[in-house]
């Protein structure tokens, strides 16, 4: 039994218009997307900017309103109280945030911050709670003494390795982790994955990881699920996502085609590469996207392999 299922998950926004304000129409952030996380695995959501994959993880933690759908989690069926902050679920999956440096709260000191989540939970005692942060900070690299501090004080790949502590801090079995290296540089992003993997290993973790970089997605993730226009193109395996010779849809061939490459003899086969792909793109995408360039329902291909095709 899977730990996590999402059935049929929607979320639209409204669209309102007029004097009286009524609504005109929605904005389908995400449409219909179905997808299952098994206990101790790494699934990779990847997506373009506006696919809606920061909002599918949103709507799992109860952040935002769904518009349809189930989430089973661990077997329960939460789907009706998952907007309610004191639940068990509100425990057993957390959130590890884009920004983090907003989502730390810069006039609280580490320890507090790190502590919130124990305070809304748990009763402990001051010496129990400081050592149980004492605990965290070290699980992800740093010194107790770091907990007297602010947030401005650290670097974006500490303050990232704060919001790791934070998102830990209630022993979960599900961590959203919502694009957490994007917005750092390539050498701290290796730090921050590898203290992920760490304690993936140590907590027997599972991975919702929601990126728009296959190539930090490869060293992650064992399952990979391709978002567009509020659904899911095309799911599957790590390597036959990126098995060249595989069939894909237009759009997964495109984002492999953007990841880069060191090697400077490469260089000129890769973009030669790229502009086909491109070409191939514009002349096809009709054979790819229906009426308005809606995406197809998802249709088995291979072995756990799922391509969003015509009938």
């Amino acid at each position: 039994m899977a730990l996590l299922e999402v059935k049929n998950l929607k979320v639209y926004f409204p669209i309102k218009g007029g004097i009286m304000g009524r609504v005109v129409g929605y904005v389908k952030a995400v449409d219909n997307v179905s997808f299952e996380i098994e206990a101790g695995q790494t699934v990779g959501l990847v997506g373009e900017s506006g696919s809606g994959k920061s909002t599918t993880g949103k709507a799992i933690l109860g952040l935002v309103e769904l518009s349809g759908g189930q989430i089973v989690f661990d077997g329960e069926d939460i789907t009706k109280y998952i907007n309610k902050n004191r639940s068990p679920y509100r425990m057993s999956v957390q959130m590890i945030f884009q920004d983090v440096m907003s989502s730390l709260n810069p006039k609280k000191r580490i320890l507090d911050v790190i502590a919130e989540p124990i305070r809304n939970f748990e009763k402990l005692t001051k010496a129990e709670e400081r050592k149980r942060v004492d605990e965290l900070l070290r699980i992800v690299g740093m010194t107790p003494d770091n907990a007297s501090k602010y947030p401005h004080q650290f670097s974006g790949g500490q303050r990232q390795r704060i919001g790791v502590a934070r998102a830990i801090a209630l022993k979960p079995k599900l961590i959203v982790c919502d694009e957490p290296v994007s917005a750092l540089d390539l050498s701290v992003q290796a730090q921050v994955l590898n203290y992920l993997k760490d304690v993936q290993e140590q907590l027997k973790l599972s991975y919702l990881f929601i990126s728009h970089d296959l190539g930090v997605v490869q060293h992650m993730c064992e399952k990979l699920m391709i978002m567009h226009r509020a659904r899911f193109v095309e799911t599957g395996p790590k390597e036959v996502i990126y098995d060249e010779t595989a069939q894909h849809h237009i759009y997964t061939r495109r984002l492999l085609s953007a990841i880069p490459d060191m090697d400077p003899l490469k260089r000129e086969a890769n973009e030669a590469k790229r502009i086909k792909v491109s070409k191939e793109y514009a002349e096809e995408r009709s054979k790819y996207y229906g009426p308005g360039n809606s995406v197809y329902d998802l249709k088995q291909v291979g072995d756990d392999h799922h391509v969003a095709l015509p009938n």
